[in-house]
């Protein structure tokens, strides 16, 4: 991650699918990193339904998928996700959804989505710039869903377009750009807390500490910590950071600079360092699709 100035978090979504968006939002997405795809094709997505289809239902039948049980059949889909960008370069992000009949439904009932994930790469032109032309950049991949469909989904994806996934975590100091620029964001609804959790390392079992600020106060403090308006920097983040660390140490003699930041959550998002995310607010979606898409390239490069 950029530790020197980086846009603030205001962006919109142009001609977006409204129901697919508000389908991503309020979900955990689990994150992984995804390496330029080779040979893939916009074009040929019905082609790569049906043979991801093939694929997941050959792996399930040797017992490497978790739900079974009284399924028909299994149906993948793939489509694209109009607007999330946050460039003309960006490419269009893509939806995977894997579909489950049971016995128990009716015959003309809609098939059971069991798993979903999509990949994304949001304002990532500086990869896209040292890419050659036969490989697509969708760097961010989130999933959610049974860890055995991602396994095979992941896997068909790799030794179809020759592209490796890794999980991708989030360390203490990305958390913490986290908390500042979230909380920095101005939310039409009602507003909940920031809450910052603190790992404590300690025999025999770890100790967490939740720490929640009003969120008329974290944005007020925030406001003074900032000097430029729609940029976020380093300093201003450790300032930021460093206040709400000196006021709980004001009322509970506890220096939370020892301890280790593991989650973030605001109005606008949550987020663990484990990768696991839940955005929250539609009008900010592409800002912490941003933020991630850079997580996502630092990885891999």
């Amino acid at each position: 991650m950029r530790r020197s100035g980086r846009p603030s978090l205001r962006r919109r979504q142009e001609n977006a699918d409204p129901q697919k968006i508000a389908f991503l939002l309020r979900k955990q997405w689990t994150l992984y990193s995804v390496t330029p795809m080779y040979k893939f094709s916009y074009d040929n997505l019905k082609e790569y339904s049906r043979l991801l289809s093939a694929f997941v239902a050959a792996e399930k039948q040797k017992g490497l998928a978790v739900e079974v049980g009284n399924d028909l059949g299994i149906k993948v889909t793939l489509s694209t996700v109009l607007g999330l960008k946050g460039t003309d370069q960006d490419q269009v992000a893509i939806l995977v959804q894997i579909a489950s009949r049971s016995q128990l439904l009716f015959e003309n009932a809609e098939d059971k989505v069991v798993w979903s994930g999509w990949f994304c790469c949001i304002s990532g032109d500086d990869l896209l710039e040292s890419v050659p032309e036969d490989f697509t950049c969708l760097s961010l991949f989130l999933a959610n869903g049974a860890e055995s469909y991602t396994a095979i989904v992941g896997s068909w994806f790799q030794k179809t377009f020759d592209c490796y996934f890794s999980r991708l975590t989030i360390s203490p100091l990305n958390l913490a750009w986290m908390a500042a620029m979230w909380t920095g964001c101005k939310v039409d609804s009602h507003m909940a807390a920031t809450e910052l959790v603190f790992s404590v390392p300690c025999i025999p079992q770890s100790l967490d500490i939740s720490y929640a600020i009003h969120p008329e106060d974290a944005k007020a403090l925030w406001d003074t910590v900032q000097k430029t308006p729609g940029e976020v920097t380093q300093e201003e983040v450790n300032l930021f950071m460093d206040c709400l660390y000196s006021h709980f140490h004001r009322h509970f003699k506890i220096h939370l600079s020892a301890t280790r930041l593991v989650k973030v959550s605001t109005s606008i998002a949550s987020a663990h360092c484990d990768g696991n995310i839940k955005i929250l607010h539609s009008k900010h979606l592409i800002g912490v699709l941003m933020l991630l898409t850079e997580l996502a390239i630092s990885q891999i490069q």
